[in-house]
């Protein structure tokens, strides 16, 4: 399928559109680490032409989270240890101080909260998956506390990468399961006005979820990668 109008106004801004929708794939867990893209099955699924699909790729390439080598075409990306460690970094930075700085009443705090019942939901059907995606929804909305959408439009792209680090490990629910009961107690905390404790809290939360990645990374040192 083509663009309706491949020759419109705005070509890069439908890049960009289409390069936050696959990004959100990635956030979600539909696209794992190692996965080939056929450029022509994506772009019709996606509704954009060829030309435009090749300006996402570069975009999302420049972001890390697709690979391009010569013969095997492009392929989602897959996180190093390295990379996972910066990621980690980044989110120190920028999650614990936005707590710590919040407004209880800040229309993201009812986000988090949605997010920490549909957590619970999809831990009761055993959809792991689901439960990711939720914490992914959980820790997005508590950057959305700061009220600055550049954190926020980068933090969407460290969660994309993190989200496929998280791809590689072979039981989500290992890395989730405690997370869930976390999330509803750092809620807690800031809903009761104790900002400094939610993000207390929240600094170790990422300490043992750093932890449990780390671990699960040397497991897969001798090469093994996704197919």
């Amino acid at each position: 399928m083509t663009d309706p109008n491949p020759a419109g106004p705005n070509p890069a801004g439908l890049a960009e559109d289409t390069a936050a929708r696959l990004r959100a794939q990635v956030i979600a867990g539909h696209l794992r680490p190692g996965q080939r893209l056929s450029e022509t099955r994506l772009a019709g699924d996606l509704s954009v032409s060829r030309n435009t699909l090749r300006e996402v790729f570069r975009l999302l390439t420049h972001e890390g989270l697709l690979t391009h080598a010569p013969n095997r075409g492009v392929s989602v990306a897959v996180p190093s240890m390295a990379g996972v460690l910066d990621l980690y970094r980044v989110r120190r930075l920028i999650e614990v101080p936005a707590l710590a700085q919040a407004w209880p009443r800040h229309a993201a705090a009812l986000r988090m909260a949605e997010c920490v019942a549909q957590a619970r939901i999809a831990r009761e059907a055993g959809d792991w998956r689901g439960v990711g995606s939720a914490n992914m929804s959980f820790h997005a909305a508590i950057v959305a506390l700061t009220d600055s959408p550049r954190l926020t439009a980068f933090f969407a792209q460290a969660m994309a990468e993190l989200r496929l680090a998280f791809g590689l490990l072979d039981s989500p629910e290992l890395l989730h399961a405690p997370f869930v009961q976390e999330n509803g107690a750092i809620l807690d905390l800031l809903q009761a006005g104790d900002t400094g404790g939610a993000a207390a809290r929240l600094a170790d939360y990422l300490d043992r979820s750093e932890r449990v990645v780390m671990t699960a990374f040397a497991r897969l040192e001798n090469g093994v990668t996704p197919g």
